[in-house]
């Protein structure tokens, strides 16, 4: 882990080198040919992990900045949890982003563009956030289910097993 030199305590006075970070990642990217997205974990004043936006360079298109820093803090760290950890990002999570950040447990997310930004650079999420406001009738996407008889079986299976890690 690589230590700012200029973060002290809770007072986020390393909130400006944490974003420039990000937003140098995200700069670099498009030089590289990929999106225009950077963002990099911290935890205790420290950088625990970088990302780039690699949807395109990998052809998974859950390749986000954001998630690529996640996945790569949480290997760093050897936990699931990023608990105490602020990401930062480039510019205002999309939907898939804050949930990753929901799921990984971070105490911050702080973030340089918003989404006004993005959509005026051809990246334009709010049809997600408003989705998610909608009854899934009138989404695009079908999202259909269907309950067998063993639906609950893995869940039922997970609450037996002894040795489980609980997230």
């Amino acid at each position: 882990m690589i230590d700012d030199p200029t973060a002290a305590g809770d007072d986020h006075t390393g909130d400006d080198h944490w974003l420039a970070r990000a937003i140098e990642l995200a700069s670099q990217n498009v030089t590289g040919g990929g999106g225009p997205f950077g963002a990099v974990v911290v935890r205790d004043g420290a950088l625990v992990a970088e990302g780039q936006n690699r949807v395109t360079a990998t052809l998974d298109p859950t390749a986000h900045a954001e998630v690529v820093a996640i996945r790569a803090a949480c290997q760093v760290v050897g936990d699931f949890s990023l608990a105490g950890a602020t990401l930062y990002a480039s510019c205002e999570p999309c939907p898939l982003c804050l949930s990753a950040a929901l799921w990984a447990r971070v105490d911050r997310v702080v973030y340089a563009a918003d989404r006004d930004d993005a959509a005026r650079g051809g990246f334009d999420d709010r049809e997600f956030y408003e989705l998610f406001g909608r009854d899934r009738s009138e989404w695009h996407i079908q999202i259909e289910s269907r309950r067998p008889v063993n639906a609950a079986e893995p869940f039922d299976t997970w609450l037996a097993h002894e040795h489980r890690t609980d997230y």
